[in-house]
């Protein structure tokens, strides 16, 4: 019988104490094991800056996840099997002494591939980077994982980039953006491009507009460091929004091979558009919400609250509309959006079809178009939007629009999991499809230091809108003014 040859691996969290860690990744770890989908991991080391024994450390996970953790998948037996994996280590990054004694850690019982994932502030990536170096704790073999946001612009992020690259070659670096971990994300591409019925309709011949909207009822709240200076163009349109406009309007690869994928999705957005000046004033709404109501409750607006009296020029809203200067989507707007405190928290893909040039029916005003609708959050659904005869004895033939469900219950084949799940099983496997590179990133930068120069060039200040509110009016004025509306 032929031996396993998978090699073992061990993941180093480095902020092991931090939110992410205990809220995302640790889960995420219990229950890809509970699986039985990472056997190969031999130990969990989570890295902080407090002194805390081993049993402290897993007394603190312990809590998280029972907290964290779906009732139906804890039990005493998994967290135990759990438990034997984690270990712990004081580190301060700039302490080169706690290195060599996370180098002894890391020698007993070394496995055969290491993965550091750095849940820090980005700012000291190139720092640990070069520690862990200078302490011989990388080889070719290991690979890390960055968090968002690298950097707060181009030459921001080119710096960071630059510091992890002379420590980490570009086939070992995972830059996560955890929406495409997301189920519905990634079936983009099987929808694209594993059927006939939409791969010859998906271009300007066929479809009017595509709209992309991530919503969030929550307000800023425990970001205010952060936040008060990226504001909403920074912290989500830069990657979540981008990455999802990429693998809508990508040209087919010519394999799933990571690369391949990746080279496409780079094409887009040196495709983009840049804004002017003078097409920010027209394509981009920028908005701040004031005191309002949150799910029926009372909410204080954004100056309102404690550490955000010196942001009167940070967004909390913005909407764009984009343009992809290319064969296929040529004349097809890209409507953007996201925001703090609106009515309700989602987000989705809408792809809009043109309508007929004529109506059999007579009533072509009222006929709404074909959309697909493809709900990322908090449920993850496809749905097309359809026509079709309304039922009853009527002397003419009326048209009712009907939904048709694309979606697999996935609750229903236990298939359900967390994004970081996904991501966190690739970065095991050292599959880098899901992942942003470097080029892709910087040019996510490059795309969005337009409008950020053009909003200063400009002076354009946010616009109030009301907490509870989808925005301020200026957004709805940014599709009605070519005859569209948002989908609601």
């Amino acid at each position: 019988m032929k031996a396993n040859t998978t090699p073992s691996a061990d993941i180093v969290i480095i902020g092991g104490t931090g939110d992410l860690a205990l809220r995302k990744l640790l889960p995420a770890l219990y229950l890809l094991q509970g699986y039985d989908l990472v056997n190969t991991l031999q130990r969990i080391v989570g890295l902080g800056r407090a002194d805390l024994s081993r049993a402290q450390y897993t007394q603190k996970v312990k809590e998280k996840l029972e907290s964290f953790v779906p009732e139906r998948h804890w039990s005493t037996k998994r967290w135990e099997r759990f438990e034997s994996l984690l270990h712990y280590q004081q580190l301060d990054a700039d302490q080169p002494t706690h290195y060599q004694a996370l180098g002894q850690l890391l020698q007993k019982g070394a496995a055969d591939e290491r993965v550091y994932y750095l849940a820090t502030l980005p700012s000291l990536y190139g720092k640990i980077c070069q520690q862990l170096k200078d302490a011989s704790l990388v080889d070719q073999g290991n690979r890390v994982v960055l968090e968002k946001p690298l950097g707060n612009n181009l030459s921001s992020c080119q710096a960071i980039n630059e510091s992890v690259a002379k420590v980490f070659p570009e086939s070992n670096t995972f830059r996560i953006d955890h929406y495409l971990g997301k189920e519905t994300v990634q079936n983009l591409l099987a929808l694209r491009f594993g059927n006939a019925l939409f791969n010859p309709l998906w271009n300007n011949h066929h479809i009017d507009n595509i709209q992309i909207t991530v919503a969030e009822s929550l307000g800023v709240e425990g970001r205010g460091s952060y936040y008060a200076k990226s504001g909403a163009l920074r912290d989500m349109v830069q990657n979540h929004l981008l990455q999802v406009l990429c693998l809508v309007a990508m040209e087919p690869p010519a394999s799933l091979d990571p690369d391949a994928i990746r080279d496409e999705k780079v094409k887009v957005l040196r495709s983009l558009k840049f804004i002017t000046p003078e097409k920010a004033k027209k394509n981009t709404v920028r908005g701040q919400y004031t005191e309002g109501a949150s799910e029926g409750k009372p909410v204080k607006g954004f100056l309102e609250e404690a550490e955000y009296k010196d942001s009167l020029n940070t967004e909390t809203f913005v909407a764009i509309k984009a343009d992809i200067d290319n064969w296929r989507w040529a004349d097809v707007p890209f409507y953007l959006r996201t925001g703090k405190r609106l009515s309700k928290r989602y987000s989705e893909i809408v792809v809009e079809f043109k309508k007929h040039p004529f109506s059999l029916f007579g009533n072509k005003e009222n006929e709404p178009a074909n959309k697909l609708v493809i709900r990322i959050q908090p449920e993850e659904t496809i749905t097309m939007h359809m026509l079709n005869k309304k039922p009853g004895l009527t002397g003419a033939l009326k048209l009712q629009p009907v939904e048709l469900d694309l979606t697999e219950d996935i609750h229903a084949i236990n298939q359900d999991y967390d994004a970081y799940e996904r991501l966190l099983l690739d970065v095991i496997n050292g599959d880098q499809t899901l992942f942003m590179r470097r080029d892709e990133v910087e040019s996510a930068w490059s795309w969005i230091d337009s409008i950020v120069e053009a909003w200063e060039n400009n002076q354009q200040l946010p616009t109030n809108y009301l907490a509870g509110t989808m925005g301020p009016t200026k957004a709805t004025a940014l599709t009605e003014r070519s005859g569209r509306s948002w989908h609601e």
